[in-house]
C-alpha cells in the first residue's frame, strides 16, 4: 500500500507554540502514526510549498490512498493540482480528509456543498461515539473515544448525506456533529475525520492514529487504481438470441 500524506504546513512553520506540538509538522506526526500500525506501507509526505504542491502526477500516480489536512490556505491550492487529485479519486485512489480540511478546494468539489460548519476554539472536551461498530474504520476504537481538548466543530454541517455515519461527536458545550463520514465518488472511497486542531496533540493521541490507520486500509483500493467511470458503448447486445444461447451454454 502506497500513502501520501498532504499538509499544508503553515502554522507549523509559522508558529512556534505550533511547532512545539508538531516538530516534524502534522505530516510528520500523521505518517509517523501510520507507520506504527501499518508497516508495510510505503509512506511519504508532501507539502503545500512544494512544487506543484508536492503532488505531481507520477506522486498521484503512485499512490493509493491521500491524506490531506489544510486550514489557512485553501484558496492558494493550485486549481490545476485539484483537477489532478480528483481525477485520481474518480479512479479508485482512496482521500482521508482531515478536520479544516472540510473547506478544502478538493473536499468542496468532491461534495457539491459549501461544507460550512459552526465553529468555536476554547479547547473543549470531545467525544468521539460510534454509530457504525461493525465498520472497519471503527474497529478497536472505544466508544467514546476521548479528546481533552479540541476546537469544537457542530452542526449543520452542510455536506451530502453520507454513504456510512461511522462516527459522531459530543462537545462540552452541548453540540453534536458528524465527525466520521464515508462516500464514494467514482471508484474511490472517501473518509471525512473532524478532530484535529494543530493548536492541540490531536494526532499524537493513540485511539485518532488507529481511526487512520483503520481509515487508510479501508479507503485503499482492492487493486491497482486505474481509471473513472466513463461512457461505453459496447457492441455487444446481452439480450440477443446468440447472447442468451453463450449465457445458456455455460
Amino acid at each position: 500500500m502506497r500513502i501520501t500524506v498532504w499538509n499544508e504546513n503553515f502554522h507549523e512553520t509559522t508558529q512556534p507554540q505550533i511547532a512545539e506540538i508538531y516538530p516534524h509538522g502534522i505530516h510528520g506526526a500523521i505518517a509517523e502514526g501510520l507507520a506504527e500500525r501499518l508497516p508495510d506501507a510505503g509512506i511519504r509526505t508532501a507539502t503545500q510549498d512544494q512544487p506543484e504542491h508536492g503532488l505531481d502526477r507520477e506522486t498521484l500516480e503512485s499512490t493509493d490512498v491521500l491524506l490531506w489536512w489544510g486550514h489557512m490556505a485553501h484558496d492558494d491550492v493550485s486549481d490545476e493540482v485539484v483537477e489532478r487529485v480528483q481525477e485520481r479519486v474518480l479512479a479508485g485512489m482512496g482521500l482521508i480528509v482531515l478536520h479544516s480540511a472540510h473547506f478544502s478546494k478538493i473536499f468542496r468539489r468532491l461534495m457539491g456543498t459549501t461544507c460550512s460548519l459552526k465553529w468555536r476554539n476554547e479547547a473543549e472536551r470531545e467525544l468521539v461515539w460510534t454509530v457504525n461498530p461493525s465498520h472497519p474504520i471503527a474497529e478497536g476504537i472505544p466508544s467514546p473515544l476521548i479528546i481533552g481538548q479540541q476546537e469544537m466543530y457542530g452542526e449543520y454541517f452542510d455536506v451530502p448525506t453520507p454513504d456510512e455515519l461511522v462516527f459522531i461527536s459530543s462537545f462540552s458545550g452541548g453540540e453534536v456533529f458528524r465527525s466520521g463520514l464515508t462516500y464514494r465518488r467514482g471508484n474511490g472511497k472517501i473518509f471525512y475525520f473532524s478532530p484535529g486542531d494543530q493548536e492541540y496533540p490531536v494526532y499524537h493521541h493513540d485511539d485518532v492514529r488507529n481511526v487512520l490507520a483503520n481509515a487508510v486500509r479501508w479507503a485503499a483500493p482492492a487493486g491497482a487504481v486505474a481509471q473513472a467511470p466513463s461512457v461505453s458503448n459496447p457492441a455487444r447486445d446481452w439480450f440477443s438470441t446468440d447472447a442468451v444461447a453463450v449465457g445458456s451454454a455455460s
